[in-house]
């Protein structure tokens, strides 16, 4: 409450200065005009409209309240650690479930960037990790005592705070490879130098032991994400800042810094954007679904080819709460054979292709739908009956999959991702011979369960570049961009970017553009017009 008053003591200074300068410069611009000949004076109403318009429009960056980002180097390990508990179903799991709740499940482990905020009066500072891809707040609390991450980390303490309000209502909030619980309080919280009143956050009185959060350089999470997959339809701190009318506009915005040895990692500025953090334009497209800052993708393009996975459109995710780029597993395969990267070698997938591939073939090119060749060579079967694959390109949800062995649905899978490969290939003219020979490679290429994907540093500056389709326009991604690299000197190690993600229909495929896309792009979170922009980063 107190820096409320002196941001807005602040304020009314700043107001009666620009009234003092306005009369001073009125009284300069009159006297003046009276003493010039009529040639002159025209020169001088110019200039005093010029000095009008000067202390009225307010300057590009005024009204914008800035945090800024620290940047944490990625370790090999815990890059690791976080591909294997993605594998395992970490990240967006249950992602549009059939119930329709909609509960942001992510893993953090690979999280880079990350700020300061400050609760309670006295404040108390934290530092969170700004996650467009959830919506609560929250932090450890002093009453965290059985878990090893509290230990780790700042913990809130109610009762050194004149502004605490108790609630008291338990949570849980599941991350799909563990969760935090507690409860809810209400407290004052500063963000960027302004002061939210009142605002309802999570105090977690226990945090999973697994290394997500006991590794973690962040105290707690802040989520910039809709209401919509709010837990306890909390009130997210961005909302709260509309609704206070601190911000001049309903606009937050991202700008990363992609340079490795600089101290300043990036900048969240909310109210608006700063023009200094970009180039040219932004491309806006519309929020397609509330809830996570969700729109529509057009194709997807490895050098200069289609994919075809998203020729129909995909669902995209922007999300600064991961720092890699996630999409279905059959197009990150061919990724990962374009660049070289080291995967499993699946002989299930060489199996498919040995036994099927010219069945495959045939069928396709009699025109038999690519959706209903695995069901008719009966690799999709389904207590009996056939399966009827929704999508090529789509994991077979749980429940569609119950009358099936674990062997059965990877053979289906397999299957399916076979047929997407083959029908890939047939659009670009390839032979039977050739195009059976590069589905063979590319199992070889399919992203490894461990999530190892180590590729040849030398190689880079042969790899092709990555392409998004947004909004009619492309957005590249060149292999210094898509690569992260991890290490210095001798010891530098580079790993794909590029993670697998299977979501089926209706919300999928799904893509999730995390910091490898916005380093490269800055990006605008336009709430008044639920609007997502990107224009090249500066």
């Amino acid at each position: 409450m107190h820096a409320s008053f002196h941001f807005y003591d602040y304020q009314s200074l700043a107001v009666t200065s620009m009234t003092l300068q306005l009369t001073l410069s009125f009284s300069l611009c009159h006297v003046s005009g009276l003493s010039l000949n009529m040639a002159h004076k025209l020169v001088q109403v110019t200039l005093c409209l010029w000095v009008f318009t000067s202390l009225l429009l307010p300057s590009p960056t005024a009204g914008l309240y800035r945090v800024s980002l620290k940047k944490q180097r990625l370790n090999l390990n815990r890059f690791k650690a976080a591909r294997i508990a993605m594998s395992g179903g970490g990240m967006l799991h249950n992602y549009g479930s059939s119930d329709g709740e909609v509960i942001p499940l992510k893993n953090y482990m690979d999280a880079q960037y990350y700020g300061v905020i400050a609760i309670g009066s006295p404040p108390q500072n934290f530092t969170v990790l700004f996650d467009t891809g959830s919506s609560n707040l929250w932090v450890p609390s002093s009453k965290c005592y059985f878990s090893i991450a509290c230990y780790f980390h700042s913990k809130y303490k109610s009762s050194r705070s004149s502004t605490y309000t108790k609630i008291g209502k338990p949570c849980e909030i599941n991350y799909g490879s563990g969760s935090i619980s507690g409860f809810f309080s209400q407290d004052n919280v500063e963000v960027g130098g302004v002061v939210v009143r009142d605002q309802v956050f999570v105090e977690a009185t226990r945090e999973g032991s697994f290394p997500t959060f006991v590794l973690a350089k962040f105290d707690g999470i802040l989520g910039l994400g809709f209401q919509e997959i709010s837990v306890g339809n909390a009130t997210p701190v961005w909302y709260n800042m509309l609704n206070q009318d601190v911000v001049r506009e309903d606009v937050f915005s991202f700008w990363l810094n992609r340079d490795p040895s600089a101290n300043e990692g990036g900048e969240l500025v909310f109210g608006g954007v700063d023009p200094k953090h970009y180039k040219g334009k932004h491309t806006y497209v519309p929020v397609t679904r509330k809830g996570y800052w969700q729109f529509d993708m057009g194709d997807f393009l490895i050098g200069n080819n289609s994919t075809g996975v998203c020729e129909g459109g995909c669902a995209a995710i922007v999300d600064s709460g991961t720092s890699l780029l996630a999409g279905p597993t059959a197009v990150v395969t061919e990724i990962n054979h374009a660049i070289g990267a080291e995967g499993v070698v699946s002989a299930e997938c060489k199996e498919v292709v040995s036994q099927y591939g010219d069945l495959i073939w045939e069928l396709l090119v009699s025109g038999v739908q690519p959706d209903k060749v695995c069901t008719q060579i009966g690799l999709c079967v389904l207590n009996g009956t056939r399966y009827m694959s929704s999508g090529i390109k789509t994991v077979v949800e749980k429940e569609n999959m119950e009358g099936l062995s674990a062997g059965d649905q990877l053979l289906c899978t397999t299957c399916q991702m076979t047929v997407f490969w083959i029908q890939s290939q047939l659009k670009q003219k390839g032979t039977k011979d050739t195009v059976l020979n590069y589905v063979n490679e590319l199992c070889q290429s399919l992203p490894s369960p461990m999530g190892e994907s180590v590729i040849d540093c030398a190689r880079i500056s042969l790899m092709p570049d990555i392409t998004f389709i947004i909004g009619d326009k492309p957005f590249k991604l060149t292999p210094d961009q898509y690569i992260v690299k991890m290490g210095e000197g001798i010891t530098t190690v580079c790993v794909s970017g590029f993670m697998a993600l299977d979501v089926s229909p209706p919300r999928g495929p799904l893509w999730i553009l995390g910091d490898v896309f916005m380093g490269v792009y800055h990006t605008v979170f336009d709430y008044g017009n639920l609007e997502i922009g990107f224009a090249e980063a500066a």
